[in-house]
């Protein structure tokens, strides 16, 4: 089971993975192939957001070990 994510932590993830301003386009413009939505739909409606960033990384074919962004000490 995947731990809830906030959507502070969702928009930080975006932009430490696939950078600014690209993950705020993505996030905007891209359907994910499960799911039907951009993530941008997808969270307006109230969907999971973990669901949604596992999803969009994997159409992504982002690795395992990059989908938890930029370790950042004290945080």
């Amino acid at each position: 089971m995947m731990t809830p994510m906030r959507l502070t932590e969702f928009e930080q993830l975006l932009q430490d993975v696939f950078g600014s301003p690209q993950g705020r386009w993505i996030a905007h413009s891209h359907v994910v192939s499960t799911l039907g939505e951009t993530p941008d739909d997808l969270i307006e409606r109230g969907y999971d957001l973990s669901q949604v960033w596992k999803e969009l990384c994997d159409d992504f074919s982002v690795p395992e070990d990059e989908r938890l962004g930029i370790d950042r000490p004290g945080k």
